[in-house]
């Protein structure tokens, strides 16, 4: 057949709905670096026009121009060796939408997909189609069918009072400042335009959502709001970093395994959270500084983009400074925690570093003859408060920026004790902080709770075990961990979502 008519028949198979969101999941994401081609961004035009257009006119004929073009360049496209080109990510980002929409084309050639993949040196679990779409984008997709036609219509009334935002932009004007959003397809159509186009204004990312969670807290929640969902409720869903699908993100494991009894326990407990978290996961036994730069330097690799967050288990001996490798050589751990956060492809996620180690040597003693013999080892304020807002100072977005970001920004790092203490461990299971942590997020998942609530608990349960130390002394003692947190959001840890296990249902 025609490639044409195979196409246009295509096209004509897609419903309104699923070609907004097919065109908004393929004209968005950050390109990974370094590439060949990556100063051939999308255009405001190529990303905006169509969706104004549509908008406007209530026919999608531009957007259906827009894929076509998507379909013939990735027809005529021959995959480079050693090189990743633009065209490499936005055809897997292409495939990708298609899969998760139940839109493939037919005539998409998945051996080019393949090549690509083979390319940025993915493993099979890697190439889970899931993994290349944008979690973030997925968020929005859900914050839009939570919405009526008159709450994204509410949206745009708002944007458009925002005449400093929205001064000279062309695509602005083609729309008008009423729109019927009610047609199939236009609500979505003109709620991604007003994503995109705060997006490119460089008012949110997939990390700063206050300015778009204030268009949506000034709709009227009776008439705004799908069945069953509130405002309160859709802002919420912001507030969590988008870490949607499988893979809940990246799990890099290091332990020391020398002279640490039950380190190989330590391991095994740690893959098996990872995994029951849905994480791809990495492991280093016994690492040295080398392997820490190799690590570090692999991290940097394009594929890592498509990940949404980081988790990083060291486990070695330590004191208050420093963490002693396996050729007995020493790291500061200071510089160990802020040379992973700068990681380019991580930038803007949730990176949780647990670092499982002696600080000291001292300890939490408790004596008393009761003890002896006793040991475990055989922003936000509301909204819609006007009132309150009023009294608050004024913070307008000329004095806000969302451009330069601390390295340390979107970090939490776990301890297993506090500063200048032992870090308590058993014979045969290694470290207790570590045996509690994955028994307490086995227990959680599923209940919606978030990485902070757990280490809360982790805190509370540890604390309550009685240690004792393995020398002559027999000390029995308690073990108080803590957790330092940079993050501008909430991590709820994911449903269990194993690949064999997760069932896949087309968005309408």
């Amino acid at each position: 057949m025609d490639e044409v008519i195979q196409v246009t028949q295509w096209l004509s198979s897609i419903t309104p709905r699923k070609k907004a969101k097919l065109f908004f999941f393929t004209t968005h994401a950050e390109a990974p670096s370094p590439m060949v081609g990556s100063n051939d961004v999308d255009t405001h035009e190529e990303t905006q026009l169509p969706l104004a257009t549509t908008v406007a006119l209530h026919n999608f004929k531009n957007i259906d121009e827009f894929l076509k073009k998507k379909v013939n360049t990735f027809s005529c496209y021959n995959v480079i060796e050693n090189e990743i080109t633009k065209t490499d990510y936005d055809y897997l980002r292409f495939y990708s939408a298609c899969k998760y929409l139940d839109v493939v084309p037919p005539f998409l050639d998945l051996e080019k997909i393949s090549a690509i993949q083979n390319k940025l040196e993915m493993t099979d679990e890697e190439r889970d189609y899931r993994l290349l779409l944008d979690s973030a984008d997925l968020v929005l997709e859900k914050v839009c069918d939570s919405l009526k036609p008159a709450g994204v219509s509410q949206m745009w009334t708002a944007l458009r009072k925002d005449r400093n935002l929205i001064r000279g932009v062309k695509t602005i004007d083609i729309i008008g400042f009423f729109v019927d959003p009610n047609p199939t397809g236009i609500k979505e159509c003109l709620f991604f335009f007003i994503v995109r186009f705060l997006q490119k204004a460089d008012k949110i990312n997939r990390v700063n959502t206050n300015r778009l969670e204030r268009l949506i807290a000034q709709c009227d929640e009776s008439s705004s709001c799908e069945e069953g969902k509130t405002i309160d409720f859709i802002i919420d869903s912001l507030r969590f970093y988008p870490t949607e699908l499988y893979p809940f993100g990246f799990c890099l494991i290091m332990c020391v395994i020398e002279g640490r009894d039950g380190a190989m326990q330590e391991i095994e407990k740690t893959m098996e959270i990872s995994r029951h978290l849905g994480m791809i996961t990495h492991t280093e036994r016994n690492p040295t500084k080398e392997t820490i730069e190799l690590v570090k330097k692999e991290l940097m690799q394009p594929k890592y983009q498509f990940y949404s967050s980081f988790t990083c288990w060291f486990m070695s001996h330590g004191d208050s400074n420093s963490m002693v490798l396996a050729d007995g050589e020493t790291i500061e751990r200071e510089w160990f925690l802020t040379s992973f956060p700068d990681i380019s492809t991580f930038q803007l996620k949730p990176k949780v570093f647990f670092m499982v180690s002696c600080r000291g040597a001292n300890k939490f003693s408790l004596k008393g003859d009761e003890f002896e013999g006793q040991s475990a080892t055989c922003d936000y304020y509301d909204i819609g408060s006007a009132l309150i807002r009023n009294r608050m100072l004024d913070i307008t977005d000329s004095v806000r920026d969302i451009s330069y970001v601390q390295p340390m920004m979107d970090t939490l790092v776990a301890y297993s004790t506090i500063l200048d203490h032992l870090s308590g461990r058993a014979n045969t299971h290694g470290s207790i902080y570590v045996d509690r942590a994955c028994v307490l997020m086995s227990e959680n998942i599923s209940r919606g709770r978030s990485l902070t609530e757990i280490l809360e608990h982790l805190s509370h349960d540890l604390h309550e075990i009685l240690q004792e130390t393995m020398d002559e002394d027999r000390i029995v003692y308690k073990q108080a961990c803590h957790y330092d947190s940079f993050f501008r959001k909430t991590l709820k840890l994911p449903y269990t979502r194993h690949p064999k296990e997760d069932v896949h249902s087309a968005p309408q």
